[in-house]
């Protein structure tokens, strides 16, 4: 069994508590912990563990649960919700694109929506406990850990679904820029018709840049900009990745983390 977090609540004294907390929750289970700055980073993650997982149970922990802009429609920050995929549990915040790659990879159809004073009275937490949890500023150590043992031991707990056909679906984004700046897309080879040696058009804000396909890295021509089916995905789904061989894609055309594109040819 194992434990991946994925969350924006990722500096260190954030991280030892959490991963704490689910050491206490589950004893004896390893807790793997990445941080990251944006829903699309984290959906993107939700897919790479799912597919490091194979076949083995465990749970990953979602959060990206910012309070300002449009969070504020909630009353304190995104519900939380789980689902299983196999036998792997899922606890997450339903928010922005955290779900969206997951439905655009046809892995689920719906999320199970919880309220937290409901749930944690459920799994018999004391009063003044549950209300601290309602209305803490830390959800991923106050609920989310303890959502996750509740229904761990219950396969089912109350909640409400909501299908993924009210999930968003996923913007053309850069999701990740690795350690040597090449661009992880939400891209699928399919979603731009991709044929090895055919050039394609993408276009950043105002900057159009011209990449021709390649299945491999190691096939793209020195300082060339590629697109190749990159190592992240789902089994034989892959993303597709903007790379310049021997350089950072991400500097040489200034691309940050999260900037959407579209596709012209």
């Amino acid at each position: 069994m194992f434990i991946s977090l994925i969350t924006d609540c990722q500096d260190g004294n954030a991280r030892v508590r959490q991963q704490t907390r689910y050491s206490v929750l589950f004893p004896g289970v390893p807790s793997n912990f990445v941080g990251v700055t944006s829903d699309i980073e984290a959906a993107g993650n939700l897919i790479d563990i799912l597919d490091a997982a194979g076949d083995e149970e465990g749970i990953i922990a979602v959060n990206v649960a910012p309070r300002h802009g449009r969070a504020q429609k909630w009353v304190n920050g995104t519900p939380f919700g789980y689902l299983w995929i196999n036998k792997i549990l899922i606890v997450c915040t339903i928010d922005g694109e955290v779900l969206s790659l997951l439905k655009k990879m046809k892995l689920a159809d719906q999320v199970n929506v919880t309220d937290i004073r409901t749930v944690l009275t459920f799994g018999g937490y004391e009063t003044s406990l549950v209300e601290h949890a309602a209305t803490s500023q830390f959800r991923s150590f106050d609920y989310l850990p303890r959502l996750a043992r509740i229904v761990w031991e219950k396969k089912d707990i109350p909640s409400e679904k909501l299908a993924f056909a009210d999930i968003p679906d996923v913007a053309l984004d850069v999701w990740c820029i690795d350690s040597f700046g090449n661009c992880k897309t939400t891209l699928l080879p399919e979603d731009l018709g991709f044929v090895e040696g055919e050039e394609r058009e993408i276009v950043f804000t105002d900057l159009a840049i011209k990449a021709t396909c390649y299945k491999q890295l190691r096939s793209v021509p020195n300082y060339q900009t590629g697109l190749i089916i990159g190592s992240s995905g789902y089994k034989e789904k892959r993303f597709l990745e903007l790379v310049v061989q021997g350089t950072s894609a991400a500097k040489h055309y200034s691309i940050t983390q999260k900037d959407t594109f579209k596709i012209v040819k």
